[in-house]
């Protein structure tokens, strides 16, 4: 039923925005620009973090400074920011706002656009998981398309039903773990009810989120086999820029960064560095 009444949405909200978009002299009709938050504490700790509400590394922090940078410098303007519910996106843009001069923009939170939540491995070292549990075991969790690493009891206090932030939504919503398939299945409504709806209505979206959120749009967006998406790694702080037709079909997307220092991310917050899929095109 949700589906449904977000393909009504979409459609109509289209048909009344075709002829203003239509006139555009771009070679692209609309543009969103995806941008992984820079680097947290538990990115450079080597931790599994999921919901886990923390903050940016040093790094992260100037990764953040830099994105708006390189924003500014290829002359990007937004109209409305959308984040997750979580600290290191949401201080994120405000760092990049600073950078860029644009502290004033709406800015729109949401849990849907939250990390995967990694359940009971939340806040255990990632190596040391492996040592002790098993590095097949955890490439599993970690890297399968549809496996769910073990979940929280209700009672956990990193459950999110414990967490002040999501005590307005229904308790049934609020995941005790996920896998990615999960993940893409709550960020896609946000996607099209407000990301490409704002896109439609002439607006010029800044998405910040999270690695596996981020991969769940790109899966949707560059038509990726569940199979492949595992091999789609998103480095921190480097703006990922789509480009759509006036079907909002996308035509091309593309890092603000050098292959080189694309893949020095990943490879900095990769478990186990091998050879990545980008999705430059």
């Amino acid at each position: 039923m949700q589906s449904n009444s977000t393909s009504f949405l979409f459609r109509n909200i289209f048909t009344k925005t075709f002829r203003y978009q239509s006139q555009t002299n771009k070679p692209y009709t609309y543009r969103c620009v995806l941008l992984r938050h820079g680097e947290s504490e538990w990115n450079s700790s080597n931790r599994f973090t999921g919901w886990t509400d923390v903050g940016l590394s040093e790094i992260g922090k100037i990764e953040a400074h830099d994105a708006g940078l390189a924003l500014k410098e290829k002359d990007f303007h937004f109209d409305i920011i959308y984040t997750s519910m979580l600290k290191r996106t949401i201080d994120t843009y405000k760092i990049l706002a600073e950078s860029m001069g644009c502290s004033h923009l709406p800015v729109i939170k949401t849990w849907r656009l939250n990390e995967r939540h990694y359940g009971a491995l939340q806040g255990f070292n990632k190596s040391e998981t492996a040592q002790r549990l098993g590095h097949e075991q955890v490439k599993i969790w970690r890297r399968c398309y549809d496996v769910r690493p073990p979940a929280l009891n209700d009672d956990d206090p990193r459950h999110p039903r414990n967490d002040p932030k999501y005590q307005n939504l229904p308790k049934d919503v609020l995941p005790a773990a996920e896998c990615l398939k999960d993940t893409v299945i709550r960020v896609l409504p946000f996607w099209y009810d407000y990301i490409a709806t704002s896109m439609l209505e002439g607006k010029n979206p800044l998405v910040i989120l999270h690695g596996h959120s981020t991969r769940a749009i790109i899966k949707h967006l560059n038509k990726i086999s569940d199979n492949d998406i595992i091999e789609v790694r998103v480095p921190t702080g480097i703006p990922l820029v789509y480009e759509f037709d006036e079907n909002l079909k996308p035509i091309r997307s593309y890092y603000l960064a050098d292959d080189a220092e694309v893949k020095r991310r990943i490879a900095r917050t990769s478990l186990a560095p091998k050879q990545e899929m980008t999705v430059n095109n």
